[in-house]
């Protein structure tokens, strides 16, 4: 199986999103329009992605997201090295709304999600820049009458050495655009790269450490207002009533309106907006009033009973009675939210012609499509223009665009023509939902006399992401119904919960829960077999040699097995998401208070070919600290049916003081490359419990647990 064909299992919604064309292949992507320079700039425009302007800059189209995990150099990096531009001569560019030309050629949709913008681009990429390259050669054998064989390109220059003639590619865009487009292009052998695999390459990103990116809160139009909305307190709750006449009276307040998910103030700036909404009177009905412990009670109860299969492999229930050393546990996961930097936030403008958006957009399919339903237009008169994104780890692309639908219902109930700008304070952001879901894991496992893993049985209960009732939501089960240890007695099955929470997916998604439960009771049944963790997993994974790979890298780089100082323990962890293999040994120190402190984090990562090692490690370390907090203190709980956490203060992710040192390797590959911006993170948090173990004899079952083990 292919990785995008395994990204396709592996994420259903992507069937279940419109049905729209994708851009299958380069030739696709041209759309079919003839190869000619740009009549206003005069630009080389070969192809969907590659630009070359006359004064030799080359622009590259980036079609995903870029929301701090690296995409505008990830992509740039492919394009470049089979262009054989100069790194300095290269800009990143936001791809505008078009699917057509922009899809995810694993989901089918413009969508950066899935940690799949590399993987599904580096071949497109790659030829996107290998057929920009031809048509420069082309060009230059043209204008010198030479063979373009005796031609050579090197940092963004065409030269003939016979002859000593050199043209730049910006000298060379007008001819180029001439060109046919080849009929046959080859890449380069990887032993040739020599952008791709390289460290130090600057950022594409750029204007983030000087202020000059632009977000979405940066966006002025003139005569733009501002709109806040208040959201039922209850999820599920209507309005009843409201009394408005307070806040329109406050300076500044132009318009007050009702929307479905709630009343929107509009106003000439932030400030007079929120204080136009907190002079609102209104009256809500309804809604679930369940609290946290009310459903991890009857999901509790869901647990002790059979679900749907997702996985059965020989007679689990028979190998569980005749095994040794059972392993019999309940693990409990809270709601979490994704608590981007950048809350929820988007601009809009209705014109005569359409509607007009400005935001980081990460679902531009979705949200073209359903803002385009409000208005009753087509998706076509919807232009989003895509912008940076403060973060995401999910949270900006749910199928129903919420906040972004939101927006035009508040335009369209308002029936002005000023742009307007929809603003969410961070208390909005962590209690309006979205969260990732709450879920309950019982497993049950065995070793046999022999004191090898014989028999597991894992029934995971929890909303399902997407939607399903009757059937088994890939999503929930991802991460352990795929294990790759060897156990001829398997069975994994889910329960489907209903609740007036809205969830989406959340950093790694199935394999937040599930790679916590698997490597802890792993690590669990290697101390009952009196195996060292590592050694007992290695002889479950020997027909598995990326795993086997990561793990022995890992081991090696942690000095794993050799004496550690007085008070420090280790634990290690490994997983595969995304089609990236990750494993992790966290070191913990005692402390003065007798609790410990997370003072190291060896990494190893085998995610094919390395396009960029250094935005891996970053993504490595980001993915960790993000994984970290929720094994800490991160939780929403539910109080009455109303989210206890509002901001930072209560709503607790890592900081600066606790983050460990992470050291990170990097498995050379020739594999296809995948996806980083995700795996990274369901690793560290079992890592961690089990070094917790090692230290106090203590297993954790309950997340999050750090307030009970960590000096903060």
């Amino acid at each position: 199986m292919s990785y995008i064909q395994e990204g396709l299992n592996r994420r259903l919604f992507l069937i279940r999103g419109a049905q729209v064309g994708a851009a299958l292949t380069l030739g696709m992507s041209l759309g079919g329009r003839v190869l000619a320079a740009n009549a206003e700039t005069g630009d080389f425009e070969p192809n969907a992605f590659v630009t070359i302007q006359p004064d030799n800059t080359v622009v590259i189209t980036i079609k995903h997201l870029e929301m701090g995990q690296g995409t505008f150099t990830g992509l740039a990096t492919i394009v470049a090295e089979e262009l054989d531009a100069d790194w300095s001569q290269v800009k990143s560019f936001g791809a505008p709304a078009n699917t057509k030309k922009y899809a995810n050629l694993a989901m089918g949709l413009q969508l950066t999600g899935g940690s799949t913008a590399i993987a599904n681009s580096y071949t497109q990429m790659r030829e996107a820049g290998a057929t920009a390259r031809a048509m420069l050669l082309a060009a230059a054998g043209q204008r010198w009458n030479v063979a373009v064989s005796s031609l050579g390109v090197q940092s963004g220059t065409i030269t003939h050495s016979a002859s000593g003639r050199h043209a730049s590619f910006g000298e060379l865009a007008a001819a180029a655009a001439k060109q046919p487009l080849p009929k046959k292009i080859s890449l380069k052998d990887p032993s040739e790269f020599v952008l791709i695999g390289k460290a130090k390459l600057g950022r594409k990103d750029s204007g983030k450490t000087d202020g000059t990116a632009i977000f979405t809160q940066d966006v002025q139009r003139p005569g733009m207002l501002t709109a806040v909305v208040v959201h039922p307190p209850l999820f599920g709750a209507t309005l009843k009533s409201v009394d408005a006449s307070n806040a329109k009276a406050l300076p500044g307040v132009r318009a007050v309106v009702q929307i479905p998910s709630g009343v929107a103030v509009l106003a000439d700036s932030f400030w007079q907006a929120k204080k136009g909404r907190d002079a609102l009177k209104l009256q809500w009905q309804g809604g679930s009033e369940r609290s946290s412990e009310d459903i991890i009670a009857d999901y509790k109860k869901l647990a002790s009973k059979p679900g749907l299969s997702a996985v059965i492999k020989g007679d689990v229930s028979s190998a569980l009675s005749n095994g040794e050393h059972l392993v019999d546990v309940e693990f409990e996961f809270p709601f979490l939210a994704h608590a981007a930097m950048e809350p929820m936030n988007c601009a809009l403008q209705k014109t005569a012609l359409g509607v007009d958006m400005w935001y980081g957009c990460q679902a531009q399919s979705w949200d073209q499509q359903n803002v385009a339903k409000v208005f009753g237009l087509a998706p076509e008169a919807v232009t989003i223009n895509t912008l940076y994104a403060g973060g995401s780890f999910g949270r900006r692309a749910t199928m129903v665009s919420d906040y972004a639908v939101e927006l035009a219902e508040i335009v369209k109930a308002w029936g002005g023509s000023a742009p307007v700008k929809l603003v969410w304070t961070r208390e909005d952001d962590t209690a309006s939902g979205y969260y990732r879901p709450m879920y309950v894991h019982s497993v049950k496992a065995s070793l046999n006399v022999s004191g090898e893993l014989s028999a597991w049985q894992q029934r995971i209960v929890g909303q399902s992401i997407m939607g399903a009732s009757d059937s088994v939501d890939h999503t929930t089960v991802e991460g352990a119904s795929n294990l790759p240890y060897a156990i001829a007695n398997l069975s994994v099955e889910a329960h489907n919960t209903n609740e007036a929470v809205p969830i989406s997916w959340w950093r790694s998604v199935g394999s937040t829960h599930t790679a916590f439960a698997v490597e802890t009771v792993i690590d669990e049944l290697a101390q009952k077999a009196g195996r060292d963790p590592v050694a007992f997993r290695l002889a479950l994974l020997k027909d598995e040699p990326r795993y086997t790979g990561v793990l022995k890298l890992v081991a090696e780089k942690a000095q794993w097995g050799k004496p550690l100082p007085d008070g420090h323990f280790h634990g290690v962890a490994l997983h595969k998401s995304f089609g990236t293999y990750v494993a992790q040994v966290a070191e913990i120190a005692a402390q003065k208070d007798g609790k410990y402190k997370i003072v190291k984090v060896t990494c190893a990562v085998d995610c094919g070919v390395a396009i960029n090692p250094d935005v891996i490690a970053a993504q490595m370390e980001g993915g960790i600290g993000f994984g970290l907090s929720p094994f800490m203190f991160s939780e929403i709980t539910l109080k009455d049916g109303k989210p206890a956490q509002q901001n930072f203060d209560s709503y607790k992710v890592v900081r600066m003081r606790h983050m460990p040192h992470v050291d990170v390797h990097i498995v050379p590959s020739a594999e296809a490359p995948s996806g980083v911006g995700e795996p990274g993170t369901p690793v560290v948090a079992p890592a961690v419990a089990n070094a917790l173990f090692a230290a106090t004899g203590k297993r954790v079952r309950k997340l999050p647990a750090g307030e009970d083990f960590f000096t903060f």
